[in-house]
């Protein structure tokens, strides 16, 4: 891209790299225009950031304009690839390669004309998996639709059909964009919902309209900010549904105005009560005032600055509603700032109890069935600071998780101010410790001999589950053929780097021929840790592994590629401990790329149409979305890279899918199946390894590969197609198009 094109706030650096001057560098290329007609734009970049937005205009004659404009989001150091439609040949293109300072290499930049046919192909089954609107449907079944809505808009079908497919490349959605284009409710359509709930209630008899408030709300109150203080009370008497409460703990504020507030608030409206303390006795004991003055079936939390959406209540009464038997329903939430400054969005899974031990997920919105709440003794006096995260922990004690409920909307909006948790994790470090404590007794009644200590990033929790008294003994299976370069590492790193005492390797080849693998199995038959098995079939992934499994003289099956890596010594203990606990399914690991970037950091469903892996090519210390990559938690799946999962789990769902899915997706079929069983699956950041992604198997970069792997997706459509659609451990806000948790 160099040549004799136009510079703009770039300059060439040693060793044909490049440097941004300024905000949008660009360059302009006169010379060797492409023809006109179907193009692929095949890009790698490698820059500083974990994603760059590449912009490219393109001028036909007069200039350039936003009208012929492409975006591309190239991850550092990926190939990224999108088409181009060039009506006719350009005079110019200009090439922004970056939108920020910095040093970066133009790896490769190439246009690959196309036949109309292979393009097109090509777009629609980008729009199959990566639209919002089409993800995962039949490619034949949308071409129909788009050809109806374009015959409806009166565009032709292949303009429209371009239209949905550059959608897909749009750049990340800043959230104050997000939150201007969400729909809201006309006053009609919001007192029809009114109505259609107070119906449904009044139905009920238990809990009519006129009778018991459905919601008290509990709001301990002390020292805050009079005008944010009015604030959060004008929220609360905006909610569109008016059978609630307000129950006021004041908890021995020391400033007047606070007093005159809370006065003149009580005097507007009958719903609202306060109790005033005489001495300050911190947040729980103030909590515990308010839970006193009752009398709603269920409880809403609210911080004595924060707001609540004008829908959060009537939100949570249609829950109730359609869920009579919920016990605790939660919301997402973004923080504010000022008046109406809102960000930092934080769009919640539905409930994840592993993710609740590791961090208090949950936060706001909460509600909670009141009853229950005075069953587990209220607010627990010594946690403040964390006294919501120990009463979610004795609270969902035994708790079916069929009677918790996620709404996943944001309903709550989380006031900064200084030295608030809302402002920065590193604030009130006594509610580390406070958590620490409420996470250390929740876990203590579960398991006594199990152990809490702080996370990796503050507020975090790592629960040190024991293992049993005599370790399971792990089979780990690695089919492998030919590559002793990338099997002679994995397996050093296995039988030199792994503490646990008891352990046995299945090395399952796959007809290998190269001489010197041939030679490297005789040298791992003198280990006796070690077994070599023959497989003399062409390669089939899930039946490969089943056959070791038939072999397999542990308690524990371990899945494992030929070209993994562990890190720490502690890997696979880690992972056992994890494999033992009864409730849980299969575990999987922290994997990175050989230059240090996260390979796997768990599963996403839907991402891509099938399945993605989250947070891929992000920095190896990235935090992730709201520290997910640094947290135990449940997902719905895990890939078999590095798997672990008990024997009898793996037999009682049937193993892996030999028929179905030879090659692709039989990770994600197994968890899902295990999962379909009654079981949770787990990823944890404490076993790591690094991962020569696909170093053995290779591509799918024939037209056989391509047409096996299409029938592997078309299979997993069929048999896990609202699962896929639907992952309880990812948030329907957020993007099926990469796997970096931005928004939709």
């Amino acid at each position: 891209m160099n040549g004799d094109a136009e510079l703009h706030g770039l300059e060439p650096v040693e060793q044909g790299g490049w440097h941004s001057l300024r905000d949008d560098p660009h360059m302009i290329v006169h010379q060797h225009m492409p023809w006109a007609g179907w193009h692929m734009l095949e890009l790698r970049l490698s820059h500083e950031h974990h994603q760059s937005l590449v912009q490219l205009w393109v001028d036909y004659g007069s200039g350039f304009s936003d009208e012929h404009a492409f975006f591309l989001p190239v991850k550092s150091g990926c190939v990224a690839k999108r088409l181009l439609y060039l009506p006719r040949r350009p005079r110019r293109i200009r090439f922004g390669p970056m939108g920020s300072v910095g040093p970066f290499s133009i790896e490769a930049f190439r246009m690959v004309w196309l036949t109309p046919w292979f393009a097109r192909k090509r777009l629609l089954r980008r729009i199959c998996s990566a639209h919002p609107s089409w993800r995962g449907r039949d490619m034949e079944a949308v071409r129909v639709e788009l050809r109806d809505e374009a015959r409806e808009k009166a565009v032709p079908f292949w303009e429209w059909a371009w239209r949905q497919y550059d959608e897909t490349f749009y750049p990340q959605v800043d959230y104050s964009m997000w939150r201007a284009r969400q729909e809201r409710c006309d006053p009609d359509a919001i007192s029809l919902r009114v109505r259609d709930v107070e119906g449904a209630l009044g139905r009920e008899g238990v809990r009519a309209a006129g009778a018991e408030p459905l919601f008290s709300i509990l709001m301990p109150v002390f020292d805050p900010s009079p005008q944010w203080l009015a604030d959060c009370l004008d929220s609360v008497l905006a909610q569109h549904f008016t059978n609630w409460e307000l129950c006021i703990a004041d908890d021995a504020s020391t400033q007047p105005e606070v007093h005159g507030v809370l006065a003149a608030y009580v005097a507007r409206d009958a719903r609202i009560r306060v109790t005033y303390r005489q001495e300050n006795g911190h947040i729980s004991a103030a909590s515990n005032t308010a839970l006193e003055m009752a009398r709603g079936h269920y409880l809403a939390l609210l911080d004595h600055d924060d707001r609540l959406d004008p829908e959060a209540l009537l939100c949570m009464a249609e829950v109730v509603v359609a869920h009579p038997e919920a016990a605790l329903i939660y919301s997402d939430e973004d923080k504010v700032r000022g008046a109406r400054e809102f960000f930092d969005p934080h769009f919640k899974p539905d409930w994840n109890p592993d993710l609740a031990l590791s961090h208090n997920y949950v936060c706001h919105l909460a509600v909670f069935d009141r009853a229950r709440v005075l069953e587990v003794g209220g607010f627990r006096e010594g946690v403040d600071g964390s006294q919501d995260h120990d009463l979610l922990l004795r609270f969902v004690r035994g708790l079916p998780p069929s009677r918790i409920h996620h709404v996943p909307r944001v309903l709550y909006h989380w006031r900064v101010t200084e030295g608030s948790t809302a402002g920065s994790s590193h604030a009130k470090d006594y509610a580390a410790e406070a958590g620490q404590r409420a996470v250390a007794s929740a876990v203590k009644a579960m398991l006594p001999s199990a152990r809490v200590e702080p996370g990796r990033v503050p507020h975090s929790y790592r629960v040190r589950w024991p293992l049993p008294e005599h370790a399971p003994r792990v089979s780990l299976i690695i089919p492998t053929r030919d590559r002793v370069e990338i099997l002679r590492p994995c397996l050093e790193a296995i039988l030199e780097r792994t503490d646990y005492p008891d352990f046995e390797v299945l090395v399952v080849d796959n007809e290998s021929r190269c001489p010197q693998t041939l030679a490297y199995f005789e040298e791992l038959r003198a280990d006796p840790r070690v077994r070599v098995l023959e497989w003399h079939r062409r390669f089939n992934y899930s039946a490969i592994n089943n056959f070791a499994v038939t072999q397999a003289r542990g308690d524990i099956i371990g899945l494992v590629n030929n070209d993994i890596e562990p890190i720490n010594a502690d890997w696979l203990t880690e992972m056992v401990s994890h494999a033992c606990r009864p409730e849980i399914g299969c575990v999987g690991a922290k994997l990175y790329y050989p230059n240090g970037r996260i390979q796997h950091g768990g599963v996403i469903l839907g991402l891509g149409g099938v399945a993605g892996h989250s947070h891929k090519h992000l920095p190896g210390d990235a935090q992730g979305y709201f520290n997910r990559l640094q947290l135990v938690q449940n997902l719905s799946a895990v890939t078999a890279a590095c798997l672990l999962v008990r024997r009898e789990v793996f037999d009682q769902v049937g193993g892996l899918d030999e028929k179905n899915l030879p090659v692709a997706f039989n990770d994600v079929d197994l968890c899902l199946k295990v999962r379909e069983a009654g079981y949770r699956n787990l990823w944890t950041p404490y076993a790591e390894a690094y991962h020569h992604e696909s170093a053995s198997r290779g591509e799918d970069n024939t037209p056989e590969k391509r047409r096996r792997a299409e029938r592997e997706v078309a299979y997993m459509r069929r048999r896990w197609g609202r699962e896929l659609d639907h992952d309880p451990a990812y948030n329907p806000n957020l993007t099926l198009a990469h796997e970096d948790f931005s928004l939709r």
